[in-house]
């Protein structure tokens, strides 16, 4: 019988998760956008962190997630502990979405959602309809597994023994915290723990009194996540880990010291007979009266996170990437976000090379040029780290209009890397043309200027429209690339005549004739970005 019983709770609880997953991959999918806008929220107002913490968690089913994802913000200097503490507070309110919705009785739903959820994802064709598809798939199957599980505990009733066990580790609070601690490092899912929780209180084997203390340290075991996860990050990301600890630490001594007995006295009020809803209320209001109580004193508790890690030498001198964290990959629409933001640091390093080979040129500056030459490593470098990024991130689930996007960031990423490749080829012309000492026409250099400014405009547009999606302008650099193509026919054209008519030395010929080929295909990797944001968003507009 304890074999059944241990295989109908694993397999109960399987489901469970799988549900909660799908379920949370479809919100996510469906509210891609809104995450996307999350960043953008992200301030260093604490009240806003909260609800966007609250908004996340109830999105992707998970505060441990949610956590993880902010540790990832943290690491990769997105977000400040000032920012961080608000989101994590949001989070352990977001999560008791989960224990509400699985503590009412919706069990004779689940069948029909699943049921109604294949039906409209076999026959559906929109990306909308499919995602909606999988939101109710993953709603049937975690009450399928809640049901599972329900039906497994039953014949431990039968064992007073067990039930005597239960009451004894709630009526022993220190017991009873590392019980539920336990069981969540264990699970890895203070959701699926709590599952357990409210399914053995459904059998009538677990009361309030006893489930409160086991409750309280579930909400201590999902920092456990988190602290892991800061493992090899900044020092930072490991006080975003230290201050969600802290506070779940506090939470739980304010409620097992002193608002234990009040609490218990307000969700029976509430509801006498059903301690499954009884719990889901304590485990809300736990969350939410904590977040009022301690959202105050958040300064101090990321003081206190400071003392316990102080500041050393500056730990980011090693990262390549600004944005990037394998952490975030938890919300794929927000790692996407991400990445185009990277995508975008990684161009603007590689303008800025191009200027220094530029500026060597017309500044007849070796050192100057010779900037060009660091810069293409970090470049180099930040393309590796961007297109393994990108791999990891393919492979989670997206939307059609995200994959698309993901697609194109493989070619743009490349694109500007080549850029950064005629900017050091470039770099290495001066470089020479300056030992050799090389002479230029006045006519040469003013080519070679008009040429330059218009890359330049090109170059800047494309990365400008990736920012903003702009796909006018996109339009607009294809026309501009069209111009340089032109000015690079024409300028070739003069400089032979000049060659022709001895006006010009031969050597500076072919290095002019080696700087407006280099300058004409950084126009073609401008134009190319622009059409990986045109074909984007036309996808997104059907």
């Amino acid at each position: 019988m304890a074999i059944n019983i241990a295989l109908g709770i694993l397999g109960g609880l399987g489901l469970f998760l799988y549900g909660m997953n799908l379920m949370g991959e479809g919100l996510q999918k469906a509210a891609g956008e809104k995450l996307k806008k999350i960043i953008e929220m992200l301030t260093s107002n604490r009240f806003m962190g909260v609800l966007v913490g609250v908004f996340v968690t109830a999105i992707i089913q998970s505060s441990s997630a949610t956590t993880v994802m902010v540790v990832g913000f943290v690491n990769a200097g997105i977000m400040q502990l000032s920012q961080a503490i608000g989101v994590i507070m949001g989070a352990n309110i977001g999560t008791t979405v989960t224990a509400q919705l699985v503590s009412f009785e919706l069990t004779q739903l689940a069948p029909a959602a699943v049921g109604i959820g294949m039906v409209i994802y076999l026959f559906a064709s929109k990306e909308k309809s499919k995602q909606l598809a999988e939101i109710l798939i993953g709603f049937g199957i975690l009450f399928i597994g809640m049901d599972f599980m329900k039906d497994a505990v039953k014949p431990l009733r039968e064992f007073p023994a067990f039930r005597e066990m239960l009451v004894g580790f709630g009526s022993n609070t220190f017991l009873g915290i590392f019980m539920g601690f336990a069981m969540t490092v264990i699970l890895q899912s203070s959701s699926a723990a709590m599952g357990i929780l409210l399914a053995l209180s459904s059998e009538g084997l677990l009361p309030l009194s006893s489930a409160l203390p086991i409750l309280y340290g579930q909400n201590i075991g999902t920092c456990v996540t988190a602290i892991l996860s800061s493992i090899g990050a900044t020092r930072n990301a490991k006080r975003a880990a230290i201050v969600h600890l802290t506070f779940n630490v506090l939470g739980t001594l304010i409620f097992a010291i002193i608002l234990s007995k009040p609490t218990i006295a307000l969700v029976t009020k509430m509801n006498q007979t059903d301690v499954t809803r009884q719990i889901a209320n304590v485990h809300t209001l736990f969350n939410i009266v904590n977040v009022v109580i301690l959202f105050p004193f958040a300064p101090l508790i990321v003081k206190l996170a400071m003392k316990l890690l102080p500041e050393t030498e500056d730990e980011n001198n090693g990262r390549v990437t600004k944005y990037l964290d394998s952490r975030i990959l938890e919300t794929p629409s927000i790692a996407l976000a991400n990445t185009i933001r990277e995508c975008l640091h990684m161009g603007n390093i590689t303008k800025k090379s191009l200027e220094n080979a530029m500026d060597g040129f017309f500044n007849w500056s070796k050192e100057e040029a010779k900037k060009t030459f660091k810069k293409e490593k970090k470049i180099n470098a930040l393309q590796r780290e961007i297109i393994d990024y990108l791999i990891k991130l393919s492979n989670k689930a997206i939307s059609g209009e995200n994959r698309e996007i993901v697609d194109g960031l493989f070619n743009t990423v490349n694109d500007i890397e080549r850029v950064g490749d005629h900017a050091d080829n470039i770099a290495e012309l001066v470089v020479d043309g300056i030992e050799k000492d090389i002479p230029f026409s006045k006519e040469a250099l003013e080519e070679l200027r008009t040429m330059f400014d218009k890359v330049m405009e090109v170059y800047k547009s494309s990365l400008k429209c990736m920012k903003t999606n702009d796909i006018d302008l996109a339009f607009k650099v294809i026309k501009m690339e069209e111009q340089i193509d032109i000015m690079e026919k024409t300028c070739r054209t003069t400089h032979i005549y000049r060659l022709n008519k001895s006006l010009c030395n031969p050597e500076s010929g072919i290095m002019f004739l080696e700087m407006i080929s280099n300058m004409e295909r950084i126009g073609d990797h401008s134009s190319n970005i622009a059409r990986a944001v045109i074909d984007a968003q036309t996808v997104k507009q059907h």
